[in-house]
């Protein structure tokens, strides 16, 4: 068997047994196809695969100057992929569960101020029905913390416009029901009840969110939008930095941690804490700047 057919099967095993998501299952296929490959340079067999092998593997790539998270990304892939042997009767045991996972330092996510995501979705085009789209489609992400993927996923029978709530499906098929305020209201259903049904036109087609042609919308498609409102506003962001800044803009609000761990659909606190590092910094902008420290004579 060759390794792309061998990967075929993995993947597929991905999506039906593990039920990752196929962003995931794709990663994770690539990161396995690097690993293989380099069995294969280094002559070694997939069956007599050693824990002291993984581990020059793991040297290889720190010598090839990948990033801590390439690292991280390329041992969970690896661990699955692992699982998946062991399963498979190629290992005994899963010899990735032995090796330590490498530590990564987390940085400090980049947010907007307030009057810098409204500088950013205020250059949107509403007198167009695609516009109109993407101002409900953006607020939507902001005022709930949405991944692309969520936004893209989110279908007509998750919103509930009257309880103002939307049941998200995020990673791990884990689902979660966030609130959404009268602003994203508003532009939801001038959406749904103006703009929807002329792209959709006899088609039925369950996702919220639809391109020109009346199909869902695609990852690409969002992230190529965001980019034009990005250089016509000249506000330096990503679509997540619209979820990062969600996050922020409620701590800093007052709201408290675990109900935004919740809100965020991270299944690890720590993972919500990095929010509070952005809190501290601004507070300390702040302060500096109506309390500058002396300067040393």
């Amino acid at each position: 068997m060759t390794i792309d057919g061998f990967l075929d099967l993995f993947y597929t095993d991905l999506i039906l047994v593990r039920r990752a998501s196929e962003q995931t299952a794709l990663t994770y296929r690539i990161s396995s196809r690097e690993f293989l490959l380099w069995l294969q340079s280094e002559r070694i067999k997939l069956t007599e695969v050693t824990p002291k092998n993984l581990t020059f593997y793991f040297a290889s790539r720190k010598v090839e100057n990948v990033t801590e998270l390439t690292l991280a990304k390329d041992m969970s892939a690896l661990r699955a992929l692992g699982d998946y042997l062991v399963r498979k009767n190629y290992w005994p045991e899963n010899h990735l569960l032995l090796l330590d996972r490498p530590k990564i330092h987390k940085e400090i996510p980049k947010v907007l101020d307030i009057s810098q995501v409204e500088k950013l979705l205020g250059v949107i085009d509403t007198s167009t029905l695609l516009g109109q789209r993407d101002d409900a489609l953006f607020e939507l992400i902001y005022s709930c913390g949405l991944r692309i993927s969520e936004a893209c996923n989110l279908t007509t029978a998750h919103l509930h416009l009257n309880e103002h709530l939307i049941l998200v499906h995020g990673k791990g098929d884990k689902e979660r029901i966030v609130p959404f305020g009268g602003r994203a209201e508003e532009k939801l259903v001038n959406y749904i009840n103006n703009v929807r049904p002329q792209l959709v036109k006899n088609k039925v087609v369950p996702e919220l969110f639809v391109n020109y042609k009346g199909d869902p919308i695609s990852r690409k498609g969002v992230w190529k939008r965001f980019q034009e409102l990005e250089a016509l506003s000249g506000v330096d962001s990503k679509v997540h930095t619209l979820r990062h800044s969600f996050a922020t803009h409620l701590l800093s609000g007052g709201a408290d941690l675990r109900s935004v761990q919740e809100l965020l659909g991270h299944s690890d606190l720590s993972t919500t804490q990095v929010y509070t590092h952005v809190t501290d910094n601004q507070l300390e902008n702040v302060h500096e700047k109506y309390f500058p420290k002396l300067e040393n004579n």
